[in-house]
C-alpha cells in the first residue's frame, strides 16, 4: 500500500522510487530489508536502471460527483456488505463485452496483474505488455474468464444492480458507491511511475523466487 500511494503521489514529479520489501510478496519492491545497506550503496554508485510503469485512471460521475482517480495496480467494482451477486455491463471501446453476474470485476494494469487479479484467477502479465486484464470475481457463469485487451482501449463499467450495494475501489481504497445506471470509464493515464531496478533484478526472476517456480534459488 505504501508503494502504491507513493507512486500515485509522485507520478507528476517523475521522482524515481526504490521499494524496500518489509512484508510478503512485494512485486514492486527492488530490495529486501536485510539487503538494504548493500543495495543502497549500489544506488549511490549509480548502479541501477529506471523502468517506467503506466498509471491507469477512472472517470465518470457516480453519485452526481465528477470522478477522476488514478491507480497503479487496479480498479475494482464489487458488492458491498450484502451476500448477493451484483450485475455489471462491461464495454470495450464502446462495444458490449458481456454482462457479468459476480461478486465483482477487477480491471488491472500490467503492474497490477500480480495483485488482486492474480488471486482471483487472472493471468500473470509482464509489466512491458501494453494490456488491461479484466478478471471477474466468482462469476455466476463458469465460462466467464479473465479477458486481456489493449491498454489503449477504454473500458466502460455500468452498475445494473438496484438493491445490492456496488462499490468502486482504486488500489484497494474505496472511492465510493455506484448506483444502478451509473457508469465509469477506465483508460490508460498520461501519467507514469518511475521505478528503480538494481543489477540482477528482473520481473521473471522475481516470479521464480516469490512463487517458488522451477529455477528459483532456495
Amino acid at each position: 500500500g505504501t508503494m502504491l500511494r507513493a507512486a500515485r503521489d509522485t507520478a507528476d514529479a517523475g521522482t524515481p522510487l526504490l521499494g524496500v520489501n518489509l512484508g510478503g510478496l512485494g512485486f514492486l519492491t527492488a530490495i529486501s530489508a536485510g539487503q538494504f545497506s548493500k543495495e543502497l550503496r549500489a544506488v549511490w554508485q549509480g548502479k541501477f536502471t529506471i523502468e517506467t510503469r503506466p498509471l491507469i485512471e477512472v472517470s465518470g460521475a457516480p453519485g452526481e460527483a465528477l470522478l477522476a482517480r488514478p491507480a497503479l495496480n487496479d480498479f475494482v467494482v464489487s458488492r458491498g456488505a450484502g451476500s448477493r451477486l451484483i450485475e455489471l455491463e462491461v464495454t470495450v471501446d464502446g462495444e458490449e463485452l458481456t454482462r457479468y453476474r459476480c461478486d465483482g470485476l477487477i480491471v488491472s494494469s500490467p503492474t497490477g496483474s500480480t495483485a488482486y487479479s492474480l488471486a482471483a484467477g487472472g493471468a500473470i502479465v509482464s509489466p512491458r505488455a501494453e494490456v488491461f486484464t479484466l478478471t471477474p470475481i466468482c462469476p455466476h457463469t463458469l465460462s466467464n474468464r479473465s479477458v486481456v485487451v489493449s491498454l489503449n482501449s477504454v473500458i466502460g463499467i455500468r452498475a445494473l444492480s438496484g438493491k445490492i450495494e456496488t462499490l468502486l475501489s482504486a488500489d484497494g481504497e474505496v472511492v465510493g458507491p455506484l448506483v444502478a445506471g451509473e457508469a465509469v470509464l477506465i483508460r490508460r493515464s498520461e501519467r507514469a511511475v518511475r521505478l528503480v531496478h538494481l543489477p540482477g533484478d528482473s520481473f521473471f526472476r522475481t516470479l521464480r523466487q516469490k512463487l517458488n517456480w522451477s529455477g528459483a534459488n532456495v
